[in-house]
């Protein structure tokens, strides 16, 4: 189960990088700016946009890998089977047949248990994926300002 964990946390990172990047703009010297002076405005206009979105890519990036992945519940249905099983035997034995009313009670809280536990698990996942969303949405944020500043500096932004 750990292993799915790591790996589910692994897609999650790496699914947040490569939106990352993905929304990265392409920047093109449009008025002969040098490489070096490139690197300086881009590294200028990340800090402008920073400031002023207050979207900090470092951080997004280190808490997305810090986030876990979103735990899978296991054991509803055997404490929903034993839980069952033992309010049917009580049942049962009111009626005059404690096994049988253990062994209703038994597939019944089974039933109910699996169902309790699937719905956390797709809570759980579901905000996880809200959270890769609002992530994903301030870094086209934080993007989009880059691509301003540097549109004002004079480069061509894709």
């Amino acid at each position: 189960m750990q292993r799915m964990q790591r790996i589910a946390m692994g897609l999650a990172v790496w699914a947040l990088t490569f939106a990352a990047a993905a929304q990265q703009p392409i920047i093109y010297p449009a008025r002969g700016q040098s490489a070096q002076k490139q690197n300086t405005d881009t590294a200028e206009c990340q800090l402008w946009a920073k400031q002023t979105t207050g979207v900090d890519p470092v951080a997004i990036a280190q808490q997305g890998a810090n986030q876990p992945a979103a735990p899978q519940q296991q054991g509803g249905m055997l404490r929903g089977a034993a839980g069952g099983a033992a309010l049917g035997a009580m049942g049962g034995a009111i009626a005059g047949d404690a096994g049988k009313g253990a062994a209703i009670g038994a597939v019944t809280g089974t039933v109910i248990g699996g169902m309790r536990q699937r719905r956390r698990n797709e809570a759980a996942a579901g905000q996880q994926q809200a959270n890769n969303q609002q992530a994903s949405q301030q870094m086209a944020t934080f993007s989009r300002a880059v691509a301003a500043c540097m549109t004002g500096r004079g480069y061509t932004v894709q």
